[in-house]
């Protein structure tokens, strides 16, 4: 029963979309200021594909870890001026903390 009323309701939301009918979908804009936006060109960061190991002998420990959350499992590491993001051991992305003025 509730196979058929969910296959109903996407069918249903198909023929809206096709007919031009159905709500406009819209993403939002998101301007940041030039002032607001961290520098990455003044702070040294950890390379994507780096160990933890790599990290760590780098930057030192973290004052702050999360994780691993999920699968693949993935580790946060806060440092005062950054953050690096882990899947398993390795670096998959390194973000600026925004400065707070």
């Amino acid at each position: 029963m509730k196979k058929n009323r969910n296959l109903r309701a996407a069918f249903t939301m198909a023929a809206l979309i096709l007919a031009g009918t159905a709500p406009a979908l819209q993403a939002e804009d998101l301007t940041i200021p030039v002032g607001s936006q961290a520098d990455r060109s003044q702070i040294s960061l950890p390379s994507n594909g780096m160990s933890q190991d790599s990290v760590r002998n780098r930057w030192g420990a973290p004052q702050d870890i999360r994780g691993p959350v999920g699968e693949p499992p993935i580790t946060q590491w806060s440092y005062s001026d950054f953050v690096v993001y882990f899947e398993y051991d390795r670096v998959i992305h390194a973000v600026v903390k925004r400065n707070k003025n």
